[in-house]
């Protein structure tokens, strides 16, 4: 884990600040038990610690060391690096948006440094004790994002905890236990990941059905907004333009077009994840997958004795179309998961706001596992966008020869992974030879997304599979051969 020297930013603590001074009027409201929900509005996060004061576009041409595309946590964890090893880089960030606008300010908190992708994919042309050392460095993620964060004095709600991956039938319990022995098998410890039965796990979390679940230690819950708004303001101190309200119209070696001016820089990052797909050229890079939350009003006293969850821990089902969800730190279950999954063409959302169906599919899910909070409202509903690779396993790339760089397709688990894509970035920018460059997702080769229709089709076939596995399962049936199949097809496993 680094020591970082204190940053010269503010503490960021919550509050109700608004952009520019300016409340803006919301995406939409819809009717609710005891007033109305908030739907869009970016996400609810924004909404508990305000939008932050708007940062000045590109005014006109200029230069600099290296350009970044994109200031989500990828990008900034990129320019923070760099400067902590050459202070004296000119950067330049581009944002459509503002900093953290996309993913970074609407995911569901999990801090977890998991390596959420298939292992055997990453053994071609490397070894196992390359992909061994992927898995340490993720892990890692979490000590790395927590020492910034302490350092900068930037308060994101973060509590260290533990994950509980949630079974509740039969089946879920059976891929739970092979989940156990594949993490095992990779040199996984008992102390960091084992499973617990029914009996134990209600000592902890009561879900309805539950059969156990795997404990997965060294996690940490936190609030994204407040992460993603100090480190852009950390990122600023240091002496990085962040250039907002500012879109990307091509870029190429040395050379990056917007609507406000030319950048050239020998050094050209994009880190655009679940946006790369509005870039011309990448069209079919990654999917531009949709995810959504919704949460609820403050849970009273009474409930949470009912339903335990003191300690923070992250939770997550089994399902093949799982959920995940936190506790917030003012008492809110903050629950999501795929709703829709995915826009025709790759299109994304519009400020966040989601679907009726998806709110009431994660309505009835957050009911299935917890039934007691059925008169609960739930207060705000959006959604994000992430992305994802054709074989769903996340990578860096840099080619020296062109000042060319990237990082993404983190399938979901960005929080940390952003943090460990960004200080590889650096290295390879930089020209650095560490054990970080030499990790198995660096220029990795992955073929590109089929063409529409059959992006759309086969993504939708997939849920539509899950979904149906996902019932047959419930109602006492094996694990699905056909969720299997689908997975295999798809790329997913």
């Amino acid at each position: 884990m680094a020591i970082y020297p204190a940053c010269e930013t503010p503490r960021l603590l919550s509050g109700s600040g608004v952009r520019g001074g300016v409340n803006p009027p919301p995406a939409s409201f819809k009717q609710r038990g005891s007033g109305l929900m908030r739907n869009g509005d970016i996400s609810f996060w924004y909404s508990d610690c305000g939008l932050p004061p708007p940062r000045p576009p590109l005014e006109g041409d200029t230069h600099a060391d290296v350009c970044i595309i994109g200031a989500g946590y990828t990008g900034l964890w990129a320019a923070w690096y760099l400067k902590q090893q050459a202070p004296g880089l000119t950067i330049v960030m581009v944002e459509r948006e503002f900093a953290g606008f996309g993913a970074s300010g609407r995911n569901g908190g999990w801090l977890t440094g998991g390596f959420a992708w298939n292992h055997q994919r990453y053994l071609d042309g490397s070894n196992r004790s390359a992909v061994q050392a992927l898995i340490a460095a993720m892990a890692g993620t979490v000590d790395e994002v927590i020492a910034v964060a302490e350092a900068c004095g930037i308060d994101a709600d973060i509590q260290r905890t533990d994950e509980l991956l949630v079974a509740t039938n039969p089946a879920q319990m059976a891929r739970l236990a092979t989940f156990q022995t594949d993490r095992e098998c990779w040199g996984v410890a008992a102390d960091r990941s084992h499973l617990i039965g029914a009996a134990a796990l209600k000592q902890r979390l009561n879900v309805a059905d539950a059969q156990g679940a795997m404990v997965i230690a060294g996690v940490a819950r936190l609030q994204p907004a407040k992460l993603v708004k100090g480190l852009a303001a950390a990122v600023a101190a240091l002496g990085v333009r962040i250039a907002e309200g500012t879109s990307v119209l091509r870029y190429g070696p040395g050379l990056v077009e917007t609507d406000r001016g030319r950048v050239r820089a020998p050094v050209i990052l994009r880190a655009t994840e679940g946006f790369t797909a509005g870039l011309p050229g990448h069209g079919r890079d990654w999917l531009a997958m949709n995810s959504a939350q919704i949460v609820t009003d403050p849970l009273p006293d009474a409930l949470w004795d009912q339903i335990g969850w003191r300690g923070r821990e992250l939770f997550g089902d089994y399902a093949h179309s799982y959920c995940y969800a936190q506790r917030t730190r003012e008492g809110r279950i903050a629950m999501g998961g795929r709703g829709v999954p995915y826009r025709y063409g790759s299109r994304t959302d519009h400020r966040g706001q989601t679907q009726g169906e998806t709110i009431r599919q994660l309505t009835a899910i957050l009911h299935r596992h917890f039934p007691d909070l059925r008169h609960v409202p739930v207060a705000h509903a959006w959604c994000g966008t992430l992305g994802v690779p054709r074989d769903w396993c996340a990578s860096v790339g840099f080619d020296a020869g062109t000042g060319l760089g990237y990082a993404g397709g983190y399938v979901g688990v960005g929080v940390s992974t952003s943090n460990l894509a960004g200080r590889t970035l650096a290295d390879l920018a930089l020209g650095r030879q560490t054990d970080r460059t030499a990790l198995p997702w660096v220029n990795r080769k992955v073929r590109r997304w089929e063409s529409e229709p059959w992006r759309w089709l086969g993504v939708h076939t997939l849920y539509r599979i899950f979904n149906q596995a996902d019932r047959s399962e419930a109602g006492g049936g094996r694990d699905s051969r056909l969720a299997s199949l689908a997975n295999r097809v798809m790329g997913r496993h």
